[in-house]
């Protein structure tokens, strides 16, 4: 999925776009420092004493009578046991934050499959590798995965949480601003893991719900089908696994697939037509190419009538 560039925050971390954020980038700046001061501690003093106490001969070779510092043995128990317990408490701070979702927060279910991200909505609308929330309200995302381990990671919120097959896992975030972020799988998931990447779009309320409502984003306009397919190639993560120039990913290319006569798996034939297109989106292992894995997902539920009709249009223009 192709993403534009996004806006950058400070030298060692991404913008901070959501409430916890802020909070988060204290922790990390507080054990930041806290590592530069022990390191200049510590390395400053050795490279002293190895130059003060360098061996200059044999009559220097000499060991020290003291054995042992009582004072400084204390010292270096006490002092990192106190660092260690505040520490303990920045971290735990944050992480109840992170943890407990307000009770007004709006619930989307989450599921992750190679290679994509589907959002369901609680009033049913369901989209793909993009992840559409308003600004200002707390967005509870309740996440599973259809197959292996993935994990849901959005720098400028500071969040991240792992998809378990099988089990429900949780993570919550309040969008702070009105922008258009990335989002990215960060467990190795398969071959198309690097691609497995989206879009969190945050909208203010009245713009959110219009987009509820109608499916159109703030200046957008109903799309002819064949350009709205063109996006939907995009955006539903076909160019992940379909070419458009001939080059074989993980399925048949897409260059003047329509009408093209391909094998199938179990040795029969099956022309490109409108009704295989539609079969292999909402079947997709129903008919195998010959030559390629059956792991491409089912879009059933995830696409609207008029979004195959797009993708079809679509194809038929790809030479």
């Amino acid at each position: 999925m192709s993403l534009d560039p996004i806006e950058l925050g400070s030298f060692w971390m991404p913008k901070q776009s959501s409430t916890i954020a802020q909070e988060i980038d204290t922790a990390w700046y507080i054990v930041y420092w806290l590592d530069i001061a022990m390191f200049i501690g510590l390395m400053v003093p050795l490279a002293w004493f190895m130059y003060r106490y360098k061996k200059r001969g044999a009559k220097d070779n000499k060991v020290s009578d003291v054995t042992h510092s009582t004072t400084l043995e204390i010292s270096w128990t006490i002092i990192p046991t106190i660092l260690v317990i505040g520490l303990f408490f920045v971290g735990l701070s944050g992480w109840m934050k992170a943890m407990v979702a307000p009770g007004n927060a709006l619930e989307i279910r989450t599921t992750a499959e190679m290679y994509m991200w589907t959002f369901t909505y609680p009033n049913g609308n369901v989209s793909v590798n993009e992840l559409v929330v308003p600004k200002g309200q707390p967005v509870k995302l309740i996440m599973s995965s259809k197959d292996v381990l993935h994990s849901f990671f959005v720098p400028e919120f500071r969040v991240k949480q792992d998809l378990v097959p099988g089990t429900y896992t949780t993570v919550w975030f309040e969008a702070t601003e009105n922008r258009d972020t990335v989002l990215f799988c960060t467990e190795y998931c398969g071959v198309g893991h690097s691609d497995m990447m989206g879009r969190v779009l945050v909208l203010d309320k009245a713009e959110y719900d219009n987009w509820q409502e109608t499916g159109l984003k703030p200046g957008e306009k109903p799309l002819p089908p064949a350009e709205l397919g063109k996006k939907l190639y995009a955006t539903r993560s076909c160019n992940t696994c379909h070419s458009l120039d001939g080059s074989r990913i993980q399925g048949p290319t897409f260059k003047g697939v329509f009408g093209r006569q391909e094998q199938i798996a179990d040795g029969s034939s099956v022309k490109v037509d409108e009704n295989y297109i539609r079969e292999s989106l909402l079947e997709p292992n129903k008919k195998v190419v010959q030559g390629y894995p059956a792991v491409m997902p089912t879009y059933k539920g995830l696409l609207k009538e008029t979004d195959i009709d797009a993708i079809i249009a679509y194809l038929k223009t790809v030479q």
